[in-house]
């Protein structure tokens, strides 16, 4: 099924939401319901080797936990600025908490648990859209 969505959706990345199952899993069905649009990670994650970085206009595949293709996203804008200056309205498309404060906390330990936290720390904030849910498909 990947050969075919690469085929369909040339320069696609692949990607997980998320650092465990249970995470990915609750990411993907806020992308499903419309309430997550956008997305963020650490910049050093984007550097050589690493993650490839978004680009608006490019569709990417999410896959769920166990490397199955569970959504095709479309980027639709990309930015980079620093943990201490996300926004409310970013926070809020993130979709998983109701305020900047909670945006914050879990942020804070995700970034712990996955390379290290600091407020003043450059994130590349993505903001997309839903393009196909593959769920039941494959």
């Amino acid at each position: 099924m990947l050969e075919s969505l690469k085929e369909r959706y040339p320069g696609a990345e692949t990607f997980q939401f998320g650092d465990n199952r249970a995470l990915c899993d609750e990411l993907l069905a806020l992308v499903r319901s419309g309430r997550k649009t956008a997305t963020c990670g650490a910049l050093r994650d984007f550097a050589t080797g690493g993650e490839a970085m978004p680009q608006a206009g490019r569709r990417d595949i999410a896959l769920d936990w166990d490397g199955r293709p569970a959504l095709v996203i479309e980027t639709v804008e990309v930015t980079v600025r620093r943990y201490c200056d996300v926004d409310e309205a970013f926070a809020l498309a993130e979709g998983e908490n109701d305020s900047l404060e909670g945006w914050r906390e879990d942020h804070r330990r995700y970034f712990e648990r996955n390379g290290g936290f600091d407020p003043k720390m450059e994130l590349v904030c993505e903001r997309f859209r839903l393009v196909e849910d593959l769920a039941g498909k494959g």
